[in-house]
């Protein structure tokens, strides 16, 4: 999938960047904290995720003001800008009401929405939300982030990373923190961090009509399980699902497990997962890397450049589902010991 970008025209005149993949039913993706719709889309985990999430409908994300593609904004965050921002986005994809998830932060501007809108919305999915941003910790632990992200912005995104992804790889760990840190500037982080812990929407839940999913991972460390079950409690007939993990980051940890109950509860089809075979090259590179190559040796052995090599590492992984090169090392030598292998 390739992703179509956009720019709309907020009601302060602030310039918002959208993108959208696949086609069919809008499904509007409100983001968490930080986003930044390119840098994105080049970590592989989370385009997978997208891309998972977008088959058989047209998944649409945008930045909010001051981070990504999206102009800043002298406005100072509200869950009033929130909401407008939003309904830019809304306003282009037509008459017909659009499914909506919000991850996260976002979790709490879609109920916002869903109440304040609802014939605009057929289906919505809160993830890793919660009710209200004062008991997702304690008073201490919020104001040593907060200026920790203020004062020192490089050590505060590794240590948020440290809790919103703490079953992912080092390597990615270390991605993640440098993709937060070009989302946004610090004093947008510390902005947005801080509206995040004083959103409440106790007061909205029992106004939601619309059919709602809530999901949540059983051990998050971001956000407690409980605000998922009061979000549930909160808003008539929604469904609770609370799955295995301690991963606050969507695609971090067993996203296909989180993109199946979200497709199951939209009416989508599963998403199609690649075979977990090789190309002949793949499988080439994938032996040098159980024998313990790195990707300079994979470079010199193969007779290409050290970042030609990666990318044939990336895609392995990304082919097979893995998260390490150990994994992708395992799984070629238990294939080569096998009396039936073709390797």
């Amino acid at each position: 999938m390739q992703q179509r970008f956009g720019q709309l025209t907020t009601t302060d005149g602030n310039s918002l960047a959208y993108a959208s993949i696949g086609a069919g039913r809008p499904l509007v993706y409100v983001s968490g904290w930080l986003s930044h719709l390119q840098l994105s889309w080049e970590l592989p985990e989370e385009r997978t995720f997208y891309e998972s999430l977008a088959q058989g409908c047209r998944l649409v994300r945008y930045d909010r003001a001051g981070c990504g593609l999206s102009a800043p904004s002298t406005r100072p965050p509200s869950m009033a800008y929130e909401l407008d921002q939003l309904a830019a986005v809304a306003a282009n994809l037509g008459p017909e009401p659009f499914d909506l998830i919000g991850t996260s932060m976002g979790a709490l501007v879609a109920v916002a929405w869903a109440a304040a809108h609802p014939d605009t919305v057929r289906r919505m999915v809160l993830y890793g939300g919660w009710v209200s941003g004062a008991s997702i910790s304690p008073p201490s632990v919020r104001e040593h982030v907060l200026g920790l992200v203020e004062s020192h912005w490089g050590l505060g995104s590794d240590v948020l990373t440290e809790i919103f992804a703490p079953d992912v790889g080092a390597t990615a760990r270390g991605k993640f923190g440098r993709y937060q840190r070009a989302c946004s500037t610090a004093a947008t982080a510390r902005a947005l961090l801080a509206m995040s812990y004083e959103l409440d929407v106790s007061d909205l839940l029992a106004q939601v009509r619309t059919p709602t999913l809530v999901v949540h991972r059983a051990h998050d460390r971001a956000a407690p399980v409980e605000q998922a079950a009061a979000l549930a409690d909160g808003i008539a007939g929604a469904q609770l699902t609370v799955l295995p993990g301690r991963s606050h980051l969507p695609y971090a940890g067993d996203a296909d497990a989180l993109v199946a109950t979200v497709r199951r509860f939209l009416g989508l089809r599963a998403a199609r997962r690649g075979a977990r075979t090789l190309t002949a090259r793949q499988s080439e590179v994938a032996a040098l890397i159980s024998d313990g190559c790195t990707n300079r040796e994979l470079a010199a052995r193969l007779g290409i450049d050290e970042r030609s090599a990666e990318g044939h590492v990336e895609r392995i992984r990304l082919r097979l589902g893995f998260h390490s090169r150990a994994q992708i090392a395992a799984w070629y030598a238990a294939r080569r010991d096998r009396p039936d292998s073709a390797e």
